[in-house]
């Protein structure tokens, strides 16, 4: 395996924006692992799989279902659906689905193959846990709750979603409850995960301080 530097945290700490940054800077590959999660469940909703299905149900649909990255872009069975990814609903759908063992193991080697081949950037919700136990550093980005909604509503703004600031301020918990509160591979900070605390903080200050500890080495 390659050299790995894995980024843990909750929904909307700005995993996805630094991790690109210290990709770039470093020349590593970006992994989005939110990313191959949302284009799965993108692809379980299409085929009408529903929240409650059995594993059963599940093992057929994720026969149907291809991720790749490529150029920059997130293909679904050679598609690019690296906009509708990033709606509300892939999000809640992506938070269910990745609680279900046949999803994780589906992208599990998807996520270490890439290691097999090039250093990288990787970040998601067991990254420093479960995919990359050895990973070369980890650190855990957090931000308070009050952050990450200003942060969503920006972001989703911007991208042209329709906004109610309550309701994603809402769903950022439940996701947080669903994430952390799973049996499969919880969100946690790994014992040897650098904790960054980002709120308040602008996102050069965050890049800076995390390349900071990685020039320090492990």
């Amino acid at each position: 395996m390659k050299k790995v530097i894995a980024i843990d945290g909750p929904s909307g700490a700005g995993k996805s924006t630094i991790a690109k940054l210290v990709a770039k800077e470093l020349g590593y590959k970006y992994l989005d692992t939110g990313a191959l999660y949302r284009a799965v469940a993108l692809n379980l909703v299409r085929l009408g799989v529903r929240e409650d299905a059995s594993d059963e149900e599940l093992i057929p649909a994720l026969e149907k279902t291809k991720v790749e990255f490529r150029k920059g872009m997130i293909l679904l069975n050679g598609d690019d659906v690296s906009r509708e990814i990033r709606s509300p609903e892939a999000g809640h759908y992506a938070s269910v689905f990745s609680a279900r063992k046949p999803v994780r193991e589906h992208l599990m080697s998807v996520q270490r193959d890439a290691a097999l081949h090039s250093d990288l950037v990787a970040e998601g919700r067991d990254m420093t846990t479960v995919v990359f136990p050895s990973a070369h550093m980890k650190f855990y980005l957090d931000a308070s709750v009050e952050e990450r909604a200003r942060r969503r509503t920006l972001e989703l703004s911007s991208r042209g979603f329709a906004i109610d600031a309550d309701k994603i301020r809402l769903d950022i918990m439940e996701r947080d409850a669903r994430d952390s509160g799973r049996d499969l591979a919880p969100l946690k900070k790994a014992d040897d995960a650098q904790v960054i605390d980002s709120t308040g903080l602008s996102v050069d200050n965050v890049f800076r301080k995390i390349l900071d500890i990685i020039k320090k080495g492990p």
